[in-house]
């Protein structure tokens, strides 16, 4: 019983300590890590990512993104290294952290490969600290290019930073 009542109150406490951080006018900075060797395609044999994102709650519970990012693709000759850039938004579907979010990215690879990918992820925001946070999420890119090819599944991971 004294456990389960402990985790009761720990589960209250974070609920609290995140129902703050998605109010509107707040500010966000994202590192993360994409693929961790978890994504996959038809063409890729290894896919390992980093972006950045920076954000703006517009609402409460509702952020808006802009995001730079490098993919790596290994043993692939068809899609060499790439940069992305992009924007989406975040909504945030309960006040403790879990989150759907849509954007849509240009790549851009060695002047011969370009793509648009829309992007879908789910994910959940553990709060650390009042303001830091461990992000994993699931995500799919569709491609416009070669669907069964270049679109993707996978998984990454960031740490937040809401201000």
């Amino acid at each position: 019983m004294k456990k389960k009542l402990f985790i009761l109150v720990g589960a209250l406490l974070l609920t609290m300590t995140a129902n703050a951080q998605f109010e509107a006018n707040k500010m966000y900075v994202n590192g993360s890590l994409s693929g961790l060797n978890v994504g996959y395609n038809g063409k890729d044999k290894l896919h390992f990512g980093v972006q950045a994102q920076v954000g703006h709650l517009i609402v409460d519970n509702l952020m808006i993104l802009g995001q730079v990012g490098y993919q790596h693709t290994g043993g692939n000759n068809d899609i060499p290294d790439n940069v992305m850039v992009g924007a989406g938004f975040r909504y945030y579907i309960i006040q403790n952290g879990l989150y759907m979010g849509a954007s849509a990215k240009l790549i851009h690879a060695n002047h011969n490969y370009n793509d648009l990918l829309p992007e879908l992820e789910v994910g959940y925001a553990f709060f650390l600290s009042k303001t830091v946070t461990i992000e994993p999420a699931v995500y799919y890119d569709q491609s416009f290019k070669n669907h069964s090819d270049y679109s993707t599944i996978g998984l990454k991971i960031g740490v937040g930073f809401y201000l």
